[in-house]
């Protein structure tokens, strides 16, 4: 006999592995849940013996595994709405950084900020991923840019993981632009944040994964490199900011490195396609960003299919160019934008995504698992990237415990 702590019945799952039905369907479904994980789940009429302290019934509903954000910057201070009117005027996202806007405007703004008033702020983005169905968010500092800068915000994305209802991922992005005191002495700011915040961070136990940003307007493969080398040192795995503006080589330092991801990758060639294949690179695509930015170039999915380089979708919740806080409005994105199958951006958002972060517990629905699940007022998987704007959670469920 099976002892569980909650039964969900009279569900229909996508449980999102790999093979079998699209989307790993099973029209009426069962799940068992023990200690926050799942210990059994399938077809309702093969539920085995079992003796549960709960029954939850959904009426039918589709159960999905949470959704996971792999790409956020939700820890900021301000906002960049007055940027958002100059690139409606004409301006360009790389004429606002070079005149002094763009992320060092988030800077000022964050630094002047307490942990406290960051925390609250990002509460309220977090919401509505939350409201969107995420339990897993990847949070990545950056507008700090200074020892203090860097670690407040990092200190506050893990407070968001204990307090807020959410599994959070951390990942240090010291190299996202050079802060304006250092703007005459780039290679000193370089130094700092590779030989002495990043350390400091990862001390602290602040420090999941290791982020860059490599453009023309950002750094450059040789300093990126630097910092993932250090990462190597300290045995933290990394990812990419890549190609997004400009092919500047990104994917294929990403793959050199044997990064989670590499992100954005708007402009990435096929021979930096090839080599993440060949490296298990996973491609997280930003659709937020692309729209805001009203960019032209998509990322090279076909390629990317063709060379099976995993597809993950992520928000890029940020000040600057992707003020979005819905994973279903990214999935939405991403089908319409960069055509997207349903089913390739929900498992983008679930079991791929999850392989961005290096998580083996989330991400579909199966016994050993985190009982991490999205319930949701749908009549079939698909509408969660045919609505925008449509509120369709019916509850949310983090190790086993619902939260609405």
């Amino acid at each position: 006999m099976i002892r569980a702590d909650l039964l969900l019945t009279d569900c229909r799952l996508a449980a999102m592995d790999e093979g079998g039905e699209p989307y790993g369907a099973v029209e009426d479904a069962a799940i068992l849940i023990a200690d926050g994980r799942i210990v059994w789940a399938g077809p309702r009429a093969d539920l085995p013996v079992h003796k549960a302290v709960e029954t939850h019934r959904l009426d039918g509903r589709w159960i999905t595994p949470g959704l996971i954000d792999c790409h956020t910057h939700l820890v900021f201070g301000g906002d960049r709405s007055g940027e958002f009117e100059q690139r409606l005027g004409g301006a360009t996202y790389e004429q606002i950084a070079r005149a002094g806007g763009g992320i060092v405007s988030s800077v000022a703004a964050t630094r002047a900020a307490s942990e406290d008033e960051l925390y609250a702020a990002a509460l309220t983005r977090l919401a509505g991923l939350k409201a969107s169905g995420v339990t897993t968010v990847e949070i990545k500092s950056g507008y700090g840019l200074d020892h203090d800068g860097e670690l407040k915000m990092l200190r506050v994305a893990r407070r968001l993981g204990r307090e807020a209802g959410v599994r959070v991922r951390t990942s240090y992005l010291g190299l996202h632009a050079v802060p304006t005191e250092h703007r005459a002495d780039r290679a000193r700011y370089v130094d700092k944040a590779v030989d002495e915040i990043l350390p400091a961070a990862h001390a602290e136990d602040l420090v999941d994964a290791v982020d860059a940003y490599c453009e023309p307007i950002a750094f450059s493969t040789d300093e990126v490199a630097r910092l993932f080398d250090k990462a190597r040192a300290l045995g933290l795995p990394v990812k990419l900011h890549a190609d997004q503006l400009s092919d500047g080589g990104g994917a294929a330092l990403a793959a050199k490195y044997n990064a989670l991801s590499a992100d954005h990758i708007e402009h990435t060639t096929e021979s930096g396609v090839r080599a993440m294949a060949e490296s298990g690179v996973v491609a997280v695509l930003l659709p937020g960003a692309y729209l805001m930015l009203r960019e032209t170039t998509p990322p090279p999915v076909d390629l990317l299919r063709r060379h099976g380089v995993a597809m993950a979708v992520a928000t890029d919740c940020n000040p600057g160019t992707s003020p979005v806080a819905s994973m279903t409005a990214a999935l939405n994105l991403a089908c319409v934008q960069f055509r997207l199958t349903p089913e390739e951006a929900l498992a983008g958002a679930t079991r791929i995504a999850a392989r961005a972060l290096g998580l083996d517990d989330v991400g579909v629905i199966a016994p050993g698992k985190a009982a991490d699940l999205a319930v949701w007022d749908v009549e079939r998987p698909a509408e969660l990237c045919y609505w925008l704007g449509k509120p369709l959670l019916h509850a949310r469920y983090l190790t086993g415990v619902a939260d609405r």
